[in-house]
């Protein structure tokens, strides 16, 4: 899967994942919606963001967690 949205450059904000070389980390947006804001609530607080921002960060999450193991409570 290929992220046209996602930059990490060393020099800025030490590398983390950012939307589109803003100071806005994958990590920020993703927190976000998990606490519940919706879409517009998210554009309202970074009007810098698009909506394609916020599905692609969604997916590099996504695919950031399916590529490691995770320790997890035994549900047993």
């Amino acid at each position: 899967m290929k992220f046209t949205r996602i930059t990490a450059d060393p020099k800025q904000m030490g590398g983390v994942p950012c939307i589109r070389g803003l100071r806005i980390p994958v990590a920020t947006v993703v927190a976000m919606v998990a606490d519940g804001m919706s879409e517009g609530e998210i554009l309202a607080a970074y009007p810098d963001l698009e909506r394609e921002d916020l599905r692609e960060a969604l997916r590099f999450a996504a695919e950031a967690v399916r590529e490691r193991e995770l320790p997890l409570l035994d549900a047993s």
